[in-house]
């Protein structure tokens, strides 16, 4: 069961084509905005907020290298993903401030990895209480900020 149907999904389903390539690689050809989502790159890697979070602040620690596993990376890659993790925990509890983090990586379809291909890391921040009926009755998610907000909101406390 699809838990994740919004409106705001079905408008962004309606108005993109569907196609088999990385979203990641797509995404590190555009300019940094809205439409990509991402709020911050670095020399091999780069944070981008997931189209379809968890919670508000979800976002997702991405290597430039496509590759589909942490250990086809080179250590200094790894360790900026590490690093930015970490930035981004910081950053997302001074302005969030969560209760909790779920840190996590799905490598490999079989482990649930919705874009196998291109290997990430999750970042979550977590509250008590966060889940309710609505994710399992009414098979969607209820968020507290607009993604569109979330950004800015992340962007700016980049900049600062």
């Amino acid at each position: 069961m699809d838990t994740l149907w919004s409106p705001w999904r079905m408008r962004y389903m309606m108005n993109h084509e569907r196609t088999d390539a990385c979203i990641f690689c797509k995404a590190i050809a555009e300019e940094d905005g809205q439409e990509n989502l991402i709020v911050l790159r670095r020399e091999k890697a780069f944070v981008i907020l997931n189209r379809y979070p968890y919670t508000t602040g979800h976002v997702m620690v991405v290597p430039f290298a496509h590759v589909d596993t942490l250990e086809a990376l080179d250590a200094s890659t790894r360790g900026e993903l590490m690093d930015l993790m970490t930035e981004m925990m910081i950053l997302l509890r001074e302005l969030y401030n969560p209760q909790a983090f779920n840190i996590g990586a799905n490598i490999g379809a079989a482990a649930g990895a919705g874009i196998a291909g291109h290997v990430h890391l999750h970042v979550v921040p977590r509250w008590e209480g966060d889940t309710n009926f609505m994710s399992t009755i009414g098979e969607t998610r209820v968020l507290p900020e607009d993604l569109d907000e979330t950004f800015r909101r992340i962007r700016a406390m980049i900049k600062r």
